[in-house]
Formats: C-alpha cells, sequence, structure tokens
C-alpha cells in the first residue's frame, strides 16, 4: 500500500522537499559561496520541475505514446527509479562532492539540469508541441542552469576534466533512459502477436 502511494506520488513529496529545501537554505547561504548555492540549488529546482513533468503521470503515457508507440514501455517502477535515486540521489552526491571533495563535482547537478533542458526543447521541436515538463525546462532549467554554469566554471581550480565527467554522466544518465525505452518497446513489440 505504501509502495503504491509512493510510486503515484512520489513527485509531489519532492515538490514538498524542494520547498523545504528552499526554506532552509538561508541558514546555509550566508556561510557558502554563490557557486555553492547555484549547485544545491539544482535538486529543489529539478523536484519543481518533476512536479509539471510526472504529475497525472504526465511523462510516463508521454513516452509510450508518442516515443515508444508501445503501452507500457516505460513503467512507472522505472520512473520511480530513474527521478528519485538517480536524480535525487546524484544530485545529492554532486552536494556533497561539492561541499567537501571539490566544488567543479557540482557541474555533475548542473549538467543534469542543462542536459535534461536541452532534451525538452529538441524533444518539442521534433515532434512540434508540448511535451511533459517542457515549461519548466524552459523557464527554470535553462536561466538557473546557466547561471550555475557561469559560477561554478568561474571559481579557480575546477577544472575540464570535472566539466567532462559531469557532462558526460548527465548524458549517459539520460541516454539509459532511452535505451531502457527503445528496447523494453522493441520487446513488447516482438512478443505481442501480428
Amino acid at each position: 500500500m505504501a509502495k503504491l502511494w509512493f510510486f503515484q506520488n512520489w513527485m509531489y513529496a519532492g515538490l514538498i522537499a524542494g520547498l523545504f529545501l528552499l526554506a532552509v537554505l538561508p541558514l546555509f547561504a550566508a556561510n557558502w559561496s554563490p557557486a555553492l548555492v547555484a549547485v544545491f540549488l539544482m535538486l529543489p529546482a529539478y523536484m519543481i520541475h518533476q512536479v509539471e513533468e510526472h504529475a497525472g503521470d504526465r511523462f510516463r503515457r508521454f513516452i509510450n505514446k508518442r516515443i515508444a508507440r508501445v503501452p507500457n514501455a516505460l513503467t512507472t517502477p522505472a520512473v520511480v527509479v530513474v527521478n528519485v535515486p538517480l536524480v535525487w540521489g546524484v544530485d545529492l552526491v554532486a552536494i556533497y562532492l561539492a561541499r567537501f571533495v571539490a566544488l567543479g563535482w557540482g557541474l555533475i547537478a548542473i549538467y543534469l539540469v542543462l542536459v535534461n533542458a536541452i532534451l525538452h526543447v529538441v524533444g518539442a521541436a521534433a515532434l512540434r508541441g508540448y511535451n511533459p515538463g517542457l515549461i519548466t525546462a524552459v523557464f527554470l532549467f535553462i536561466p538557473l542552469g546557466v547561471w550555475a554554469l557561469t559560477e561554478v566554471a568561474g571559481v579557480p581550480g575546477v577544472t575540464v576534466t570535472q566539466h567532462l565527467v559531469a557532462l558526460a554522466l548527465a548524458v549517459v544518465l539520460h541516454a539509459g533512459l532511452a535505451v531502457f525505452v527503445l528496447r523494453r518497446a522493441r520487446m513488447l513489440r516482438a512478443a505481442t502477436p501480428s
């Protein structure tokens, strides 16, 4: 019962958590650099974005209908795994790395936001229409992500390697979901009698 509730409502729990993170940020931000604040903001921004994207099961239904063209190629458990441990978790790790190892590793969270935004915009252009998450991708992710990228990239000691690793990780995470959906769609089509 609790698992079913979470699978249907995780994005609303994320919205509440994201707003809470924004509410407590002033308690820490006074001691943080603008670049570290920028890295931190990627997590609540993503949580806000996920409400537009996933409320009412919009994204999963959109992908299955318009991209995979097979019912259930993208499953609810897959959506939860991608968005909770792989987005929230990766962002949390990036925040810790930025704070305790090297600020440049915060680029992981920033590139995750920017790659996602680019995919929403490219998807909208390719399909000539709205896709779930497009509005927050354009009006939240792009300006916030570009500002964050500028802040972190301007800090001495941030390396090209950190940029490349962060960008590669963001691309791999997004490509992994696409590969999963397309493989599953192919498998479901093959299993369906003609």
